[in-house]
């Protein structure tokens, strides 16, 4: 099974074989936590985990991938995946260590926020943790890591809340045995000398210098900025909360995911984190907000009560339009502890986007695809991300084939953005590609530098398996289509594969300059046609073969 899956993102979902049918808070659904092969040895990029169970905030499989501590001590307790099922009677936290695994009660904590668990549990070892949003059942609440990372989007922190689960502490201290030692440091070393020479990673305006702040001007550049719930597509003031701004107003330090080189995350010097580009641009000009000082704030407070930043900052703009009003910067705080609470207008905020736009009778104003709330790049500005929303097994999520790697930062090869021609293959091979990466587990930002073939060889030295980059690529295929499997039997079809309304039959705004006009339905209809036949699927995006898994190891 770990051959054929790897681990991470691709153990996890084939760990659900069994439970995908199961409601997000059925006691018996799991929570799955999976590391991958390459943690626990110096693999660039390589101290991640996967989050895996159903998403209570969409109803399809959700995988959240997620760097730091928490996967280097699981790994070093001698464990590839926990695996959590039941519920709790009352409030407990889980307590791992190499040789033990105890339930401890939590009453105490339940309530608390992320940085006083935290600081109650530490001395246990790395905590992931919930918070409020999380034990009140929000349906886009997070699982926070002690050292700031985020199992972000999809509502697993609530699936965690279901289980009367407010935390894990895990301490591990056994190393992680590598096969080919040499081969090891070969590839090593070529992947480090891949990410120096590469400008998106270790260049004087990429990721290591500014963080992913630095994609602010460039989507404003591009006419990709979402402004107003998406009825614009330019926000005049995005220069307020960019990279360097932050940059040079707070004295931002880098930051990471532990032993990462890249760094991509920013601090202030004092170490309160700075917001990344999805949450800066969704507090930002989503919500008309100019101000940083209250992006900043609203950032930590998410982090603060468990709450995903960009489901969030969504879900107010959507309320925004329906009340014909932007929550003001004074407002912001008091309506993230009211969603965290489900207090006053909070409790329907807690619902997200989708079905606050449905009950309040305007749901053409969800920017959702399958009720993930759309990230700041805005569809009409690059169509392969367009595609790439609507073909996510998640939901509106960027990450499943990350078309703004050749659409905008022209990596690998630069494509047009503007055009669809060639997008349904682009973006089932990528898919598979980040499938496979997020199994092994590693960063996608890695592959701004290195490629599949350093890290099949990274892989084999570790493991002593032979991997080639088409392996990895058959690998990542069997688990897109073990996913997509898993919601076609769950309902999801091509009806969900579909962008809002507002994408056909509205332009962009472009300020100056660049026309950003409004997708053609039929030309995106067809690609999409294209997608189901590259993957072997009928026209309704499903499998004419219903004994699929049974032919899955």
């Amino acid at each position: 099974m770990l051959e054929e899956y790897l681990g991470g993102r691709g153990l996890g979902v084939r760990l659900m074989r069994d439970y995908y049918q199961l409601d997000p808070f059925d006691p018996a659904l799991p929570l799955i936590f999976s590391v991958g092969p390459l943690c626990g040895t110096p693999s660039p990029t390589s101290a991640r985990l996967s989050v895996v169970s159903r998403s209570p905030l969409t109803g399809t499989i959700y995988d959240s991938s997620d760097g730091g501590q928490l996967a280097l001590q699981l790994k070093g307790a001698g464990l590839d995946a926990l695996f959590i099922t039941g519920r709790s009677p009352a409030p407990v936290t889980l307590c791992i260590t190499t040789d033990s695994a105890t339930i401890v009660p939590a009453a105490a904590l339940w309530g608390s926020d992320i940085p006083t668990t935290v600081a109650v549990l530490k001395a246990r070892g790395t905590v992931a943790a919930i918070g409020p949003a999380g034990e009140n059942g929000v349906l886009f609440a997070n699982i926070m890591m002690g050292e700031g990372n985020v199992a972000g989007r999809g509502g697993l922190g609530a699936v965690m809340g279901a289980k009367n689960l407010k935390a894990i502490t895990i301490t591990g201290d056994r190393p992680t045995e590598v096969a080919d030692p040499v081969l090891f440091e070969n590839a090593r070393q070529d992947i480090m000398r891949l990410f120096k020479a590469s400008p998106v990673i270790f260049g004087p305006l990429g990721l290591s210098e500014f963080g992913t702040p630095v994609l602010v001007d460039l989507m404003a550049q591009r006419r990709m900025t979402p402004t107003d719930n998406f009825r614009k597509t330019h926000f005049e003031h995005t220069a307020n909360y960019s990279g360097p701004t932050m940059k040079e107003r707070y004295r931002a330090r880098k930051d990471g995911c532990y032993g990462c080189p890249i760094q991509c995350k920013k601090s202030t010097d004092s170490g309160t984190p700075l917001p990344e580009y999805e949450t800066a641009s969704h507090f930002g000009a989503l919500n008309n907000n100019a101000d940083l000082p209250s992006i900043i704030a609203a950032n930590n407070l998410c982090n603060a009560l468990g709450i995903d930043s960009i489901s969030a900052a969504a879900t107010l703009s959507a309320w925004g339009e329906i009340r014909g009003a932007c929550a003001t910067t004074d407002q912001i705080a008091g309506l993230l502890h009211d969603i965290a609470y489900r207090h006053g207008d909070g409790e329907l905020l807690a619902l997200g986007s989708r079905r606050l736009a449905v009950q309040l009778n305007h749901p053409e104003c969800s920017m959702s695809v399958k009720s993930l709330e759309l990230p700041p790049y805005d569809p009409r500005g690059a169509f392969g991300m367009a595609l790439a929303y609507c073909t996510s097994n998640r939901g509106g999520c960027h990450l499943g084939a990350y078309p703004i790697s050749h659409e905008i930062l022209r990596k690998p090869v630069p494509t047009d953005r503007f055009s669809l021609s060639g997008k349904a293959r682009i973006i089932s091979i990528a898919e598979d590609s980040y499938a496979a990466i997020d199994s092994m587990a590693a960063c996608k930002f890695s592959f701004f530098g290195a490629s599949l073939e350093e890290y099949a060889q990274l892989l084999t030295a570790v493991t002593g398996v032979p991997y080639s980059p088409l392996r990895l690529i058959e690998i990542g295929k069997r688990i897109v289509m073990t996913e997509r499997y898993y919601n076609c039997r769950n309902g999801f079809s091509r009806a969900d594969d579909m962008l809002p309304e507002r994408f056909f039959t509205d332009s962009g705004s472009s300020g100056d300059g660049i026309a950003i006009h409004r997708l053609d339905r039929a030309r995106f209809e067809e690609e999409l046609g294209k997608y189901y036949r590259i993957r072997g699927l009928n026209s309704d995006g499903c499998f004419e073969d219903t004994g699929f898994l049974e032919k899955q190891p």
